[in-house]
């Protein structure tokens, strides 16, 4: 378990507005299946960013109804068939305007002296 996950936990809503920013990212380096994105989430937070498949997958059903990630049927290795969930282009103009507004909010709150160091 990572610092981050042992010494905090994130109230609901401030993991609610991080999720389609963090699935997006991670749907940005390659495509995924559901579970996938479960296990990334987790394991690339440090344990922080640890959703369900039942808060994920209305998350992606709700990108895809914005236009934001698209579903296509693949054959999987083992020869299942799965959803596999990708960017599109909205999706990524989508990503980038979050990313300047995030680091908008971190550059304030960091002014504003919320941000501590980390003991080592």
């Amino acid at each position: 378990m990572s610092y981050i996950a042992y010494y905090m936990t994130l109230e609901r809503e401030w993991t609610r507005g991080a999720a389609p920013l963090a699935v997006l990212t991670l749907l940005e380096r390659g495509e995924m299946y559901g579970y996938e994105l479960v296990e990334a989430l987790e394991r690339d937070s440090g344990g922080l960013l640890t959703l369900g498949q039942s808060t994920v997958y209305p998350l992606l059903y709700n990108l895809e109804g914005k236009g934001h990630v698209q579903a296509v049927w693949r054959d999987a290795p083992n020869g299942r068939r799965r959803k596999y969930y990708r960017t599109t282009e909205a999706g990524r103009g989508w990503l980038k305007k979050q990313r300047k507004q995030w680091a908008t909010l971190v550059e304030a709150m960091t002014s504003l002296g919320v941000a501590e160091e980390r003991p080592t």
